[in-house]
C-alpha cells in the first residue's frame, strides 16, 4: 500500500513539473525565445519592446543591450529621441530605482532617523562624495542608508571602508573617513573577515543594481540623483517637504522652510 501510494506521489510530482515547464513555454515572448535561440550563452532578466518596430530591450542587473528579431543582431549603445532624450539612461534609471525594494537595507550604514530617506553610494576617498556628506550632514530629516563603492582608481579606499566596518560606532567612522580624517593613514588596518565580505556585499549589490559612479542617490524611493547634483538633491527633497507643509497647514501647524541649494555646485563621478 506504502508502495502504490509514493508510486501516485511520484506521479504527481511529474505532472506537475511537466504542466510548469509547459506553462512556462507558453509564457515566454516570440522574441525571448528568438533571443535564447540566436545568443544562448548571454543571460538576462527581462525583455521588452523598444519605440524602434522589431527592436527589443534585453537588461540583466542595470546593464541594457538592444535585440534586433529580423536579423538575429545585437546592438550596443544608446536610443535618443529627437528633442535629444536619451531614452536608454531614462530606462537604466527607472530599472534601479525599481530595483531599491530589493535592496537589503540591513546591510548598509544607517544614520538618523528622520522621515526623508537618502539611499547613497558612495566612496570616502571621492571629493565630490566627501563634498555630499558634509551637505547631508546639515539635513536633520533624513534616515540615510549609506553602500560604499569603492573606485578602483582610490587604492586606500577599500582599508578606509574595512576601518569603518570594524567600528564600534559606523555612523561615526563614516564621518571621520568623509571628513578626511584618515587620510594620514595612521588608522589602524582592520583584516577582519566578516569586514572583507562586507565590503564584497556593498559592491556586488551596487553591481546588481546597476551604480556606475559615485556619489549617486536615491531620494525618498523614487528619485535618483547622479553626482554632488545640489540642486537636484535639493529638489527632490523640497517636493517631500512641500507635501508635508501643505498637510501641516491644513492642521494649522507652521509650515517648514526647505533648506536652501549650495551655490555653484559640481556634478562628480
Amino acid at each position: 500500500m506504502k508502495k502504490r501510494n509514493s508510486l501516485l506521489y511520484m506521479m504527481m510530482i511529474v505532472i506537475g513539473l511537466s504542466l510548469l515547464t509547459v506553462t512556462a513555454g507558453l509564457c515566454a515572448e516570440p522574441y525571448e525565445e528568438a533571443f535564447k535561440k540566436a545568443y544562448p550563452q548571454i543571460p538576462f532578466d527581462s525583455m521588452r519592446p523598444t519605440p524602434v518596430n522589431g527592436l527589443y530591450e534585453v537588461s540583466k542587473g542595470g546593464d541594457i543591450i538592444y535585440f534586433f528579431e529580423e536579423k538575429g543582431l545585437l546592438f550596443v549603445g544608446e536610443i535618443i529621441d529627437g528633442t535629444g532624450k536619451n531614452l536608454t539612461e531614462d530606462r537604466k534609471s527607472e530599472m534601479l530605482v525599481a530595483n531599491v525594494k530589493k535592496m537589503p537595507l540591513d546591510k548598509a550604514i544607517k544614520i538618523g532617523n528622520g522621515k526623508q530617506t537618502v539611499i547613497e553610494f558612495t566612496d570616502p576617498d571621492c571629493p565630490y562624495c566627501r563634498r555630499a556628506a558634509s551637505y547631508f550632514e546639515s539635513r536633520k530629516d533624513l534616515t540615510r542608508y549609506v553602500f560604499f563603492f569603492p573606485l578602483p582608481s582610490h587604492k586606500d579606499a577599500e582599508n578606509k571602508i574595512k576601518y569603518v566596518f570594524c567600528s564600534s560606532d559606523r555612523a561615526k567612522a563614516y564621518e571621520e573617513a568623509m571628513k578626511g580624517k584618515l587620510d594620514t593613514q595612521k588608522y589602524k588596518v582592520c583584516k577582519k573577515q566578516e569586514a572583507a565580505d562586507l565590503l564584497n556585499a556593498h559592491k556586488q549589490i551596487g553591481v546588481q543594481i546597476g551604480v556606475s559612479g559615485t556619489p549617486m542617490f536615491i531620494i525618498n524611493g523614487k528619485d535618483l540623483v547622479m553626482g554632488a547634483n545640489f540642486p537636484a538633491i535639493e529638489a527632490a527633497l523640497r517636493t517631500d517637504d512641500q507635501k508635508q507643509g501643505s498637510s501641516e497647514q491644513k492642521t494649522g501647524a507652521p509650515e517648514k522652510k526647505p533648506a536652501e541649494p549650495e551655490k555653484k555646485a559640481t556634478e562628480g563621478k
